[in-house]
């Protein structure tokens, strides 16, 4: 599919031949969603930063370089075994112009003119272009994709990650349209493809002004057949849904149902949006949900005045017993729990949304104002010894809980999005933190990875656990009878022993800001797996009797 580059995103197809592609002996990476743990990133912003090294930088070719800071091996060595790849079908990269009347529309919201991060789908059946192009930037006016590089580097790509054991979801929108495109389904029928209010306009419960009818037949149809062959012709192992909620429920059905009939294993979870939080309808329908409530009541829902369980605060409704049900997967057998099963529950504290979990806990902190100017980019980077904690005990809750584990690309290393104080748009927000970057196509979206090295202990933590969990089936596989939760009296506190198998642990968290606490263990010898400093499955010292926890800290210890 080759496009030009304006907002109206003209677009010609480009005939070629499916298969001939060289996969190996690997189809798809086939897991139980439990073992997921999913590294969520955006293609060109993986390795576009100098400092990545790679020779393709922001390509599907760079991503696939290895022996280099920012390409694969990079991913791996996180010990991730999954990657979510921010969308990558066809979608309209440019906006209407800023301060302009053109598209009987005025754009007083995206200075750079640009839609970065891709969720204006234009395109379900054909790879992002721009991936393939090797642009340093992208230029307007100008035809991209004319040839059958996409496809084939995409191929390679994902071959390359099956190579080494790492699954590929694809995040799919299907619940609106790039809005200003030319040739599309707005000239095909209109009424037939769009819900539409009563005087014919589009409706915009996506808040992008042209939501989809997937209930309409063949709309159905499309976006069946467009996942089934994302499948089977590129071989993905599953998909994030774009506010899932706006698609219908028997759209919804019937996805599940044919892709399993492909891949029994397919992994289908979704954002649960669109007109309300809603996970548990679609944990009744075997999907799987973003698990908002893990999300706010760990970290809080904004950092402001809604801080949460990391910050020794209560957000909402939140108590000691939520952060239990946390623990064994948010169910619905506990109050106010959302699915039917743990495997159902995508945890999270950091998506491409909102302020990344760094710049949250700066902020939540106070070491960082909304609005003011960041003077020195590196040393905002630069994890203080407070942050760090943070940073590590929200890592140690997400990884030892039950669930699908989920982190975003920048997150273990405390990532802070700054706007480049000389960008040469009129940004808002120039040479400030940015928490809404889907329009940046600069360093405020780039991993940088001498900010790795800044923070490089957090890296390691995240790395740690990471291996930790996929050692031991405890911390994925335990049943709601197998976690018993320690008697404590201080409210920021958490302990519990987890017996699975032949393994025996103990893990212990104290949130409490300005005090240490003391936990007395079960009887036996143990040895710790995960203190302040690191987290592994070496060993780091033996316990006995009592254990002291530092405030904003926590253990995991096995018994011998």
């Amino acid at each position: 599919m080759a496009t030009y580059n304006t907002y109206m995103n003209p677009r010609k197809g480009i005939v070629v031949k499916d298969g001939g592609f060289e996969w190996g002996k690997t189809k798809w990476i086939q897991r139980d969603w439990r073992d997921l743990i999913t590294y969520e990133m955006h293609l060109r912003d993986q390795t576009v930063h100098p400092s990545s090294g790679v020779k393709n930088p922001g390509t599907y070719r760079g991503l696939t370089e290895k022996g280099k800071k920012g390409g694969l091996d990079y991913i791996k060595s996180l010990n991730v075994n999954t990657v979510e790849l921010l969308p990558a079908q066809e979608f309209g990269n440019v906006e209407i112009p800023f301060r302009d009347s053109a598209a009987n529309r005025f754009n007083t919201w995206n200075p750079y003119e640009r839609n970065h991060w891709g969720y204006m789908t234009a395109a379900f059946f054909a790879p992002e272009a721009y991936y393939a192009e090797n642009w340093s930037k992208l230029r307007w006016n100008q035809w991209m994709g004319q040839s059958d590089k996409a496809r084939h580097d995409f191929k390679q790509m994902v071959k390359a990650f099956h190579q080494e054991k790492i699954a590929v979801i694809m995040d799919v929108v299907y619940n609106h349209i790039s809005e200003y495109e030319l040739g599309s389904f707005k000239e095909i029928d209109k009424k037939y493809y769009f819900r539409l209010n009563n005087d014919g306009s589009f409706k915009a419960e996506s808040g992008c002004g042209n939501d989809f009818r997937t209930e309409a037949p063949m709309a159905r149809r499309l976006i069946i057949e467009s996942l089934k062959y994302w499948m089977t012709e590129f071989h993905i192992d599953g998909f994030r849904f774009d506010l899932g909620k706006l698609i219908d429920w028997v759209t919804i059905e019937e996805i599940i149902k044919e892709l399993r009939k492909v891949n029994p294993q397919v992994v289908i979870v979704c954002e649960p949006w669109g007109g309300g939080y809603d996970p548990k309808g679609f944990s009744e329908r075997e999907w799987g949900s973003w698990n908002d409530q893990i999300r706010n009541g760990v970290k809080g829902e904004n950092p402001r005045e809604n801080l949460g369980w990391i910050f020794g605060k209560w957000f909402g409704d939140n108590t000691p017993k939520r952060l239990q049900s946390y623990v064994n997967g948010t169910l619905l057998r506990d109050d106010k729990g959302l699915f039917r099963k743990k495997e159902h529950s995508v945890n999270y504290l950091e998506s491409h949304d909102g302020y990344t979990l760094g710049d949250f806990i700066r902020i939540g902190l106070g070491d960082l104002k909304e609005g003011t100017t960041v003077i020195d980019v590196d040393k905002n980077a630069k994890l203080t010894p407070t942050q760090l904690k943070l940073n590590k005990l929200g890592a140690l809750f997400l990884y030892t809980s039950q669930g699908m584990t989920m982190i975003h690309a920048g997150q273990e290393y405390g990532r802070s999005k700054v706007v480049p104080a000389d960008v040469d748009v009129n940004d808002p927000y120039r040479g400030r933190v940015d928490h809404n970057t889907y329009d940046k196509d600069n360093e405020v979206n780039y991993i940088n990875y001498e900010h790795v090295a800044l923070n490089k202990s957090l890296v390691d933590y995240y790395a740690g656990l990471a291996k930790l969990r996929s050692t031991y089936s405890a911390f994925r596989r335990a049943e709601y009878e197998e976690v018993k939760f320690m008697d404590l009296k201080d409210e920021f506190t958490l302990g519990y022993e987890l017996n699975h198998g032949k393994d025996h642990f103990v893990i212990l968290f104290n949130a409490n800001r300005d005090k240490k606490v003391e936990f007395t263990l079960p009887k036996g010898n143990f040895e710790v797996l995960v203190n302040a400093e690191k987290a592994g499955v070496k060993s780091l010292g033996k316990g006995k009797g009592k254990i002291t926890l530092p405030p904003s800290t926590g253990m995991v210890l096995k018994k011998k």
